[in-house]
């Protein structure tokens, strides 16, 4: 077996040293994040533990196939556990109201690829290097030796598949496709996940999609493209914030753009930010810090406080501005 990051020693001594656990992901999560969590919620109850999932959120509808067991619960305040470990989550309060229901805990594992991860654990596992968290819960699985059953199978492939752009993004390793490889030998159903993931999703995200086509934006020369979702948006097509996954994509593939932007009404006085650049040398994650976000190089976002008007400026400017100094 190849040799693994000694990281992976001390994670795995953690948790033979514990019993009851639960595992946290991030708000509104996606692929990487339910795949990441439910995957190592199964490896872990395989090893005699007692595991707990939690998620602020609902389970998104293209992913509700992979929490067959009903594993991924909502978060509930008093409970205790030995061991929390967080999955795909780039900072403490991206776990939202899982944040407050895990203090009482002995220790707090983190296992990200995050850029922008603080390492806000008692141990990190944090590795930008890799397109998906889903790849280390993979290699800590293998180097563990624990069994990867075609349930596990499943959820890590559409944890890596999602999180890769099913493996089109610049972030995909050779080591990525060795790793899809080898989860499609160990059971993955390949024709199950793409159909439920990408080939099936309903009305009320066709019509959305119709919106964004018919309502983006460009600007700088066709660089920069964008888009607004409003409240009322939602409510005229009947779809739910779930629905808003990928739609950035549309306007990021347009050839002249390098860099999308979503805004989405989150509340009023509050943007949901999504940052997507095609070009290297423009760095979204570094955008988005300075509205007090993050994520990757290539995705990112934040949350923004403020008017609507004066969140597209200044997010505009930004993006101008780190276009004219990739020049």
């Amino acid at each position: 077996m190849k040799p693994h990051p000694q990281i992976i020693d001390r994670i795995l001594e953690v948790i033979r040293e514990h019993h009851t656990f639960c595992i946290g992901g991030h708000i509104r999560p996606d692929g990487d994040c339910i795949g990441s969590q439910l995957a190592l919620a199964l490896a872990l109850r395989a090893e005699g533990k007692k595991v707990t999932v939690w998620n602020q959120d609902t389970v998104p509808q293209k992913y509700k196939f992979l929490n067959t067991e009903g594993l991924l619960q909502k978060p509930v305040s008093g409970q205790s556990f030995d061991c929390v470990i967080t999955t795909d989550c780039a900072s403490y309060e991206r776990l939202g109201k899982v944040g407050d229901c895990i203090k009482n805990r002995k220790v707090l594992i983190n296992i990200d690829h995050h850029q922008s991860n603080p390492r806000y654990g008692d141990v990190n596992w944090v590795s930008p290097r890799e397109p998906s968290t889903g790849d280390l819960i993979f290699r800590l699985l293998k180097a563990a030796r624990w069994p990867i059953t075609p349930p596990i199978a499943d959820l890590l492939f559409t944890a890596i598949s999602t999180d890769t752009g099913s493996f089109q993004y610049p972030s995909t390793r050779p080591g990525t496709f060795h790793a899809g490889a080898e989860l499609v030998t160990r059971g993955a159903n390949l024709a199950k996940i793409c159909d439920e993931v990408y080939q099936s999703y309903p009305l009320s995200r066709a019509k959305l999609l119709k919106h964004v086509y018919s309502k983006f934006r460009l600007t700088d020369g066709n660089r920069i493209a964008w888009f607004w979702l409003k409240k009322a948006d939602f409510s005229r097509t009947g779809a739910e914030s779930d629905d808003t996954e990928g739609l950035i994509d549309h306007i990021r593939a347009i050839e002249p753009v390098v860099v999308a932007c979503v805004f989405e009404e989150v509340e009023p006085g509050l943007t949901r930010l999504s940052l997507r650049s095609k070009d290297p040398r423009v760095n979204v994650n570094l955008i988005a810090a300075q509205f007090g976000g993050g994520g990757h190089p290539a995705a990112a976002g934040a949350r923004i406080a403020g008017t609507p008007l004066s969140t597209q400026r200044r997010v505009i400017a930004a993006l101008k501005k780190a276009l004219k100094a990739a020049k």
